[in-house]
């Protein structure tokens, strides 16, 4: 047989063919006097078995194992492990129905968060948010706010995420801090055209600044991430300057806060 009538035979294409011969899966023939491979019964063999452990969800590099000639690793043992990784996918699978279900349900009801799909702890904590906004004008501050907080549930290390909504929790769970945290942005909204040198900077400042309680500063890394970071630099880059410099002197009063705390 050629190629195309090898391919043709088991079912794939001649160029998966020519990929299991570069991966050293499949072994060639030599080529005959017109320059042709010609290819035998037991190529098809393998070529077949390759293609079933495949579809069984087996990775070239596990079937490299099951093929291999010099007691490779055992086909069970192969499989034990692919059944494994499937119930663990299947888990997967029904953790992520479960979430959507949860997300439709929301939606439905009108409580699905405007930055879209967020871990259930995060929508908790906006809808605590939106508790504390009812009839106040919807604020480009929040809104910037709860995008920032999305974008950090989503990007942080599972460690750093656990102490962002441990703090989190903190801010919301403060008398009056969800409150003030509205008077905060509508202050800051009202930066928008300021000069960076508005006496309000400081007012809003210091309101931002008493949101939070000592309890959240440790969760939030105060401290640990310098102006100069570019992360915090393409932060504050998205604020219009009064705005920015209302968020940079809050940041100094919570470090100098969290230094004192630590004495």
């Amino acid at each position: 047989m050629r190629i195309g009538e090898l391919a043709a035979a088991v079912g794939v294409t001649t160029r998966t063919l020519r990929h299991y011969h570069h991966l050293g899966l499949l072994p060639e023939p030599e080529r005959r006097p017109n320059g042709y491979r010609d290819y035998g019964l037991r190529h098809a063999v393998v070529l077949a078995r390759i293609r079933r452990l495949t579809e069984l969800g087996l990775g070239l590099a596990e079937v490299r194992d099951v093929l291999a000639d010099d007691a490779g690793r055992d086909l069970a043992e192969v499989l034990a492990e692919l059944d494994d990784d499937l119930a663990r996918q299947e888990t997967a699978i029904r953790e992520r129905r479960a979430r959507l279900r949860a997300l439709l349900a929301d939606a439905e009801a009108g409580r699905l968060p405007v930055e879209g799909p967020v871990s259930p702890e995060l929508a908790a904590l906006f809808g605590d948010l939106d508790r504390g906004s009812k009839g106040r004008p919807e604020s480009p501050m929040a809104a910037k706010d709860r995008e920032i907080i999305a974008l950090l549930d989503t990007a942080a290390p599972p460690e750093e995420r656990e102490r962002l909504l441990s703090a989190l929790g903190s801010f919301a769970g403060e008398p009056g801090a969800v409150d003030r945290a509205h008077e905060a942005y509508a202050l800051l909204d009202e930066l928008v055209d300021a000069d960076p040198g508005d006496p309000r900077v400081d007012e809003a400042a210091e309101l931002l600044a008493s949101c939070l309680p000592d309890s959240a500063l440790d969760g939030l890394g105060i401290g640990n991430v310098g102006e100069e970071h570019s992360f915090m630099r393409a932060f504050l880059d998205d604020f219009a300057p009064a705005q920015a410099e209302a968020i940079r002197r809050t940041m100094r009063l919570l470090v100098q806060r969290h230094a004192g705390g630590a004495r």
